[in-house]
């Protein structure tokens, strides 16, 4: 008789006595993990504000309507520049959305976004410690650290790490076949699966190096984690390596990636490639998470190379940009996960995630959905945030190209202003370091107005009502003031 077991199984049983151990408990905490930041995210129609969620939407719908990818730059006044579409599958999915249920259809997708990624943090959470509130408490804490959410990959490095974890706790490096599958979905979605390349080539040094040391009877490292078969682990790396080169771009998306990894000197001028800034309580937060996960290192006096390095590269990536914050978080909710583990004996609570709760769950979703979709006013949020009614004034009144416009509106006038090709928008890689820098400085009064070419060229201009450039233009008599209102202002050339 296992004497242990029916002692933790009875000790489980009384914690299930607790109030807060009650089933109908933990289905209301499950659907406020899943469904509270999606609902913020749908009231306050945070996918509408999104400047680039515009230029992704046109694009596509363009891919849908031409059954081709995009190689050149489409919708803009540098349409002979070379264009590399990392984001493509990401374009048609807003696209899709956009086709079912119009407007509506961006925060609907934004809203399932976050769904799908406080799902995957809890599970991965849960899997590592097997333990329900703290895994509550970790994919809450996760989920507002990555407020507001942006399109990230976050969904797919949940799935990477969980596998990698797996595969270190049990040995099984079998699991890590699923890699290629993700590696293939996530080339097609975002060029940052690099980070998940990463990840991986740290995994299989980190396990060629254990295996060297234990041969060499060598103790700095952790003798308790199970061996991986090298043969397995190189063909599962070698398969998810191949896997990111079934784009529509071949190798040469590497070129972008390798671009996007450098520094630029556009950096300065784009606050997310900025180091994170302390100014709001999400950065606060994420510091206190990352320095949970090397307590918890620390606390468990972890020799484990892998766990050790990937936190501190992650660390140093997400705090020197704002953009990969999402990396430090995922990664340290594994780490903190994994070591609120217990025995394996506890995980007779996991009938805590019973497939009634889940249904539940899922129920509580559907409802959210249906109850706030209707009841938004999609014109009176893109009035305040885009330029409305001056682009109707500009297509009313067929105004002379080319146009000179604000960057933050260059993607959502690709969409609502088809046209008018843009002076430039979102889409840095499109535009390079040269153009963006111009623009930049353009509008910072760093250089002479006539010495960018966009500018010197434009008949009608569009810029922010309250901005320096649009108060300074307005005065001079080389420029006539042909619509203004709070948001814009439209400028022809005389």
């Amino acid at each position: 008789m296992n004497t242990p077991a029916i002692a933790a199984d009875v000790s489980a049983r009384k914690r299930a006595g607790a109030w807060y151990d009650l089933a109908p408990i933990r289905v209301v905490a499950l659907a406020a993990t899943f469904t509270a930041f999606a609902v913020y995210q749908l009231r306050h129609l945070l996918a509408l504000t999104n400047t680039d969620i515009w230029w992704h939407l046109r694009t596509g719908l363009w891919i849908l309507e031409n059954h081709n990818i995009p190689r050149i730059g489409l919708f803009s006044q540098s349409a002979t520049l070379p264009w590399i579409d990392a984001n493509w599958g990401f374009d048609v999915l807003v696209a899709l959305f956009y086709r079912c249920g119009g407007v509506a259809g961006l925060p609907s997708l934004l809203m399932f976004l976050q769904v799908a990624i406080a799902v995957a943090l809890f599970a991965q959470a849960f899997s590592a410690s097997r333990r329900f509130w703290p895994a509550i408490a970790l994919a809450g804490v996760a989920q507002f650290c990555l407020m507001p959410l942006q399109p990230r990959p976050a969904l797919c490095s949940v799935a990477l790490l969980a596998l990698v974890l797996r595969a270190r706790r049990t040995g099984d490096a079998r699991a890590l076949f699923w890699l290629p599958l993700i590696f293939l979905l996530w080339a097609n979605l975002d060029w940052q699966f690099s980070y998940g390349l990463l990840v991986l080539a740290l995994f299989a040094a980190v396990v060629m190096i254990e295996q060297v040391g234990r041969q060499s009877d060598i103790a700095w490292f952790d003798n308790s984690l199970p061996t991986l078969r090298l043969d397995t682990l190189a063909a599962a790396v070698g398969a998810s390596f191949l896997a990111t080169f079934f784009t529509p771009y071949g190798w040469r998306l590497y070129g972008l990636v390798l671009h996007n990894i450098s520094s630029s000197p556009t950096d300065r001028f784009i606050r997310e490639m900025h180091s994170m800034r302390f100014r709001q309580p999400q950065d606060y937060l994420l510091l206190l998470l990352a320095m949970s996960a090397f307590f918890a290192l620390g606390r468990r006096r972890s020799r484990d190379l892998f766990l050790i390095s990937l936190l501190a590269i992650s660390a140093a990536v997400s705090f020197r940009f704002q953009r990969d914050n999402w990396f430090v978080v995922v990664c340290s909710v594994a780490i903190v996960g994994n070591a609120l583990r217990e025995d394996e004996a506890d995980e007779v609570r996991s009938s805590l995630l019973r497939r009634w709760q889940k249904l539940s769950v899922a129920a509580l979703v559907l409802l959210v959905f249906v109850l706030f979709v209707p009841k938004l006013w999609f014109k009176t949020v893109l009035g305040k945030n885009f330029p409305v009614q001056a682009a109707d004034y500009i297509r009313e009144n067929h105004l002379p190209q080319p146009l000179f416009n604000a960057r933050d509106w260059g993607g959502f006038l690709t969409w609502y202003l088809p046209e008018y090709p843009v002076s430039i928008d979102g889409r840095i890689d499109l535009y390079g370091d040269e153009r963006n820098i111009a623009y930049f400085q353009l509008i910072q009064a760093e250089v002479p107005l006539e010495s960018d070419t966009s500018f010197a060229r434009a008949q009608t201009l569009l810029l922010e009502a309250d901005s320096p450039m649009a108060q300074a233009l307005s005065t001079l008599p080389g420029f006539r003031v042909a619509y203004r209102d709070n948001v814009a202002v439209v400028l022809v050339r005389n």
